[in-house]
């Protein structure tokens, strides 16, 4: 059981984990904190928190779990807020996309990294946002990695494996490094393609009758364009050298498409089509689709 959990970034995150906790029965109080007051007050109203703080360093007192769900960008400061707050036996973790860059955002805001700091990745989400769109079903059988440190205590990684579990999730564990390298290439490259497809369309002169006339593959292949720009710009950035192969090596195979519709080259484009069918379905036979997948 969770005596009191904070939760720093009350959002579509933070917050669906809040209401799986409370639904299991595993946490006794739910303390938010944010910069909104009233984005805080809607999360009390809805009954994902008990109570909030706008100062972090205050919320986190005698809190014995604490989930920071900021953005990327933000993880350093809130870090720095509640060093001298911690209680003796908090347990410290995250939910950013990207680890290596949270790590090295607690090393230096703590001047080191603290026993009880396990970085965490929940592999779930939906294009919404906001406290308002989070669910206790939104981990519900979805992944979440965890990237302990070589500091993390065997104690603390076993607390935030348990509350995870409470939420539903199948918890799995690998290296910060190994974890970007993944996620960059079936999360944020993804994503990082939507969005400059949409963009990319935008900006042609007859915009309105394109939108107009895209059916369901455009529709279903642009849907996490609507994701917070905000959150995916911290992504690129902290992940940047993972993001950034990526999509060179995207690059490259799409000048080998590109090469082959230019010389009407029909039995490449065959065997390119196919071998990507093939690796689809059987991706789809493993692990079924789903929409809270992100």
């Amino acid at each position: 059981m969770i005596r009191r959990l904070c939760v720093i970034g009350v959002g579509l995150i933070g917050g669906s984990l809040a209401r799986a906790l409370r639904q299991a029965g595993h946490c006794h109080e739910i303390v938010g904190a944010g910069r909104s007051p009233e984005h805080l007050q809607q999360a009390v109203r809805l009954g994902v928190i008990d109570r909030f703080e706008t100062d972090p360093a205050r919320a986190v007192q005698g809190a014995d779990m604490i989930l920071v769900a900021t953005p990327l960008g933000a993880m350093r400061g809130v870090f720095a807020a509640i060093r001298d707050h911690l209680a003796d036996d908090a347990v410290l973790t995250d939910a950013g996309s990207a680890k290596g860059c949270v790590i090295e955002a607690a090393q230096s805001a703590f001047g080191g990294l603290p026993p009880g700091f396990v970085p965490a990745h929940p592999i779930a989400g939906t294009e919404r946002s906001g406290v308002a769109a989070s669910f206790a079903e939104l981990y519900r059988d979805r992944r979440v990695i965890l990237t302990p440190t070589a500091t993390s205590s065997p104690q603390a990684i076993a607390r935030v494996r348990t509350m995870w579990e409470a939420a539903g999730a199948q918890v799995t564990q690998m290296s910060a490094a190994h974890h970007d390298e993944v996620l960059a290439a079936t999360s944020h490259l993804p994503h990082v393609l939507a969005f400059v497809l949409v963009e990319s369309l935008a900006r042609m002169q007859d915009q309105r009758e394109i939108f107009e006339y895209a059916a369901g593959g455009f529709r279903d292949f642009t849907r996490i364009a609507s994701s917070d720009p905000v959150m995916w710009r911290d992504i690129c950035l902290a992940n940047a050298a993972a993001v950034q192969a990526m999509i060179e090596r995207f690059l490259g195979d799409l000048q080998v498409l590109d090469q082959a519709v230019a010389a009407h080259d029909g039995e490449r484009l065959l065997e390119l089509f196919n071998r990507a069918k093939t690796a689809r379905d059987h991706f789809q036979q493993q692990s079924p689709a789903d929409p809270n997948d992100e």
